[in-house]
């Protein structure tokens, strides 16, 4: 992924001044400049790389800075706060589990821990039962690699300790998920490619026009990989670069494949999950079940916090004290999660995703249309939407055009964070799921207004 830095000196900009979006000053404000300048001097670079505006407040879904300045939020903070920000509902969990002097409990029991997990499970289709929670969704990824390839060794013997992933998959930014993501450029690090970590392509329908399931089974045989090796296969439930999900009947072929050869199927709904698509789970649009599911983001109601999902047998192969995580139920994150979740359910959100998904694709559409050829392919999934810039009539990534859009979206009071996927050529738009349709045009029509200027 192309990577840069947002400038710090300051452009005027055109005042904005509608019910979601209010651009008094010029952006960056140079009354942060100080500030952002310090940060760029003691944090990693990568730091970095978003906007250059601070976010000091939010309501539903804007976010402000301290200058009087608001935008509408189409990035719910990565996708993060689907139940829109500065929920009274979770402040209020928040500060009550503070105020009880409990903030840190590590694996020792808690009410709220109970809670928290007792929600879930009751959620959960079977044959999902047990819930693991932890911190980040990295860690519930890395957590899915663990448990896959020691069920496959126990059943196989230690040759079947392949995990199966798919090109252009992000499934985080430790080695092991980085081993198991699908781009070589962010795990050039590591020193060369894992032979236990294979990946197929995605069957996107753009940069991958065969989505036959064919497909996968033959790339494997190309790669010289025995079936019987392999140990599990991890998907996102849609491809976080593109906003895709894979045909229906792909997943339901590649769940017999699994249970054929006795691999773990596991989805990673980091992005996916709580209402993001539509649907409760992503996968539920497959009309299948994983053994294992990764959590985190639309969970976890802006705190850190992620979770394990899988059935009785995988997640009992660890005895007392043999899978654990130092923030584990945090009681402060789990009162948040919690809360949040019960918004989700409470106030028909999953359902706002569903009814809103026509808007958002209407509006991709239009911005596509507007681009004049520069967008290749845009798609869109419950309340999540991509469109990738790309060479006129090619797959080929044109990432520059895709700066050019965040930078004059957050100039006009939306809401963007910094271009994804193939070479960052994506725009992602994903706001929170408490979102209006007219906040939502709003939205859309500012970006198809600067897609026919790009």
């Amino acid at each position: 992924m192309a990577t840069k830095e947002f400038p710090l000196t300051p452009e005027d900009t055109t005042p904005v001044k509608t019910k979601y979006r209010n651009i008094c000053t010029p952006i960056p404000v140079p009354e942060s400049i100080e500030m952002l300048k310090k940060l760029r001097d003691l944090e990693p670079r990568s730091m970095g790389g978003q906007p250059s505006i601070v976010w000091d407040h939010g309501d539903d879904c804007t976010i402000s800075d301290p200058y009087g300045n608001t935008w509408l939020d189409f990035s719910a903070g990565v996708l993060v706060t689907s139940s829109g920000h500065g929920r009274p509902e979770i402040i209020k969990a928040i500060q009550e589990m503070a105020g009880s002097g409990m903030y840190h409990a590590y694996c020792f029991p808690t009410k709220i821990r109970l809670k928290l997990v007792e929600k879930l499970t009751s959620i959960l289709p079977a044959p999902l039962k047990r819930v693991f929670l932890q911190s980040t969704g990295a860690e519930a990824t890395e957590c899915c690699i663990k448990l896959a390839r020691t069920k496959g060794m126990q059943v196989g013997g230690a040759e079947k300790n392949i995990l199966v992933t798919f090109e252009n998959a992000f499934h985080g930014r430790t080695m092991g998920s980085q081993l198991a993501g699908g781009s070589p450029a962010l795990k050039s690090w590591i020193g060369g490619e894992d032979p236990r970590f294979v990946q197929v392509p995605y069957p996107d329908g753009f940069r991958q026009e065969d989505t036959s399931f064919e497909v996968f089974e033959k790339t494997l045989a190309a790669k010289g990989i025995n079936p019987d090796n392999v140990c599990g296969v991890m998907s996102e439930t849609y491809q976080g670069c593109n906003a895709t999900l894979m045909p229906a009947e792909y997943a339901q072929s590649l769940r017999k494949w699994c249970d054929a050869h006795k691999a773990v199927l596991i989805f990673d709904e980091v992005q996916a999950g709580f209402g993001r698509t539509g649907k409760l789970f992503g996968f539920m649009h497959y009309g299948i079940v994983p053994d294992l599911v990764a959590c985190g983001k639309g969970l976890s109601g802006g705190m850190p916090v992620s979770a394990t999902l899988g059935t009785e047998e995988l997640m009992s192969m660890y005895g007392p004290g043999e899978m654990t995580s130092t923030h584990s139920a945090n009681p402060i994150c789990s009162a948040a999660a919690l809360a949040n979740i019960e918004i989700i359910e409470s106030q028909g959100l999953i359902e706002n995703a569903a009814k809103l998904e026509p808007v958002l694709a209407e509006g991709c559409g239009r911005i596509a249309k507007a681009s004049g050829g520069k967008i290749g392919t845009w798609k869109v999934t419950g309340l999540v939407g991509a469109i990738q810039f790309t060479k006129p009539g090619t797959t080929e990534p044109e990432p520059d055009f895709a700066w050019e859009m965040v930078d004059q979206a957050v100039r006009r009071g939306v809401m963007l964070f910094a271009p994804v996927g193939v070479g960052g050529c994506a725009i992602k738009i994903n706001p929170p799921l408490t979102i209006t349709e007219d906040a939502l045009r709003e939205g859309l029509t500012v970006l198809e207004e600067i897609a026919a200027t790009l």
